[in-house]
């Protein structure tokens, strides 16, 4: 077999791999941790490796963006509270405006199924605020 073969089934493999085996994660678009921003402002969530599906609809790799202020991530297969400090975004809304008083916050962007459970710490994202 030649060298230029080998290396091109050599990049084939690891190509293949390399789509097999896709990150999952989330994270904030927008603002940037350690941003200092003026209210309102814009949340913007990404996810890679799964695909955003509005609550209730339960298929493999999907689910939609829950946002908790000044909170920490949820356990895997535990469920969202809904409460003032957990916004759920189940329409499959990738974005949202949101208003803070004045102060420094901790906004943890937290990946979740259909039924509202938690993918848990592998798919959350955490950044810090500042909003004068």
């Amino acid at each position: 077999m030649t060298f230029t073969l080998k290396r091109a089934l050599l990049a084939l493999t690891l190509g293949a791999a390399a789509c097999a085996a896709q990150a999952q994660s989330v994270a904030f678009v927008e603002p940037a941790d350690g941003a200092t921003v003026t209210s309102p402002f814009k949340v913007k969530f990404g996810v890679d490796g799964m695909a955003v599906k509005p609550a209730g609809e339960m298929a493999e790799k999907t689910g939609h963006h829950h946002l908790i202020i000044n909170g920490t991530s949820i356990k895997s297969g535990e469920s969202i509270p809904f409460d003032d400090k957990h916004m759920h975004f189940g329409k499959g809304q990738t974005e949202t405006e949101l208003k803070l008083p004045p102060g420094q916050y901790t906004l943890t962007l937290q990946f979740a199924n259909g039924a509202h459970q938690s993918y848990g710490e592998p798919m959350s994202k955490t950044i810090h605020v500042t909003v004068k």
